[in-house]
């Protein structure tokens, strides 16, 4: 089981903590939205809880609790800039199907 971050995404998630001032890590989740049924949740993450799963990769920690493990394991982490628009991207593998706006997705 793992998950792996890119060079861009750990370099944003390091500068997102720095400015923030204090935290271990970014958690990686899942939960139930959207026209698909399931969505991604990203937050600072100050408190270990005792499911969750350290990835640290690139100096960066990345938490997942078991629950989401089972939906996003294998999944990278990526942070893209095209034009006016940024944000981290999540190239999963386990994904079978993405509503039409892109905020949902399906495995």
């Amino acid at each position: 089981m793992a998950i792996t971050v890119t060079e861009t995404a750990a370099q944003r998630v390091s500068h997102f903590l720095q400015n923030r001032g204090k935290g271990i890590g970014l958690r990686l989740g899942v939960k139930t939205s959207g026209c698909s049924g399931m969505a991604y949740i990203l937050e600072f993450v100050d408190e270990l809880n005792e499911d969750d799963q350290v990835f640290e990769e690139k100096g960066v920690k990345i938490i997942v609790d078991a629950k989401s493990l089972l939906y996003i394991d294998g999944t990278e982490l990526d942070f893209t800039k095209e034009g006016l628009n940024e944000g981290f991207q999540f190239n999963n593998p386990n994904v079978t199907d993405e509503c039409g706006c892109g905020e949902s997705f399906h495995v």
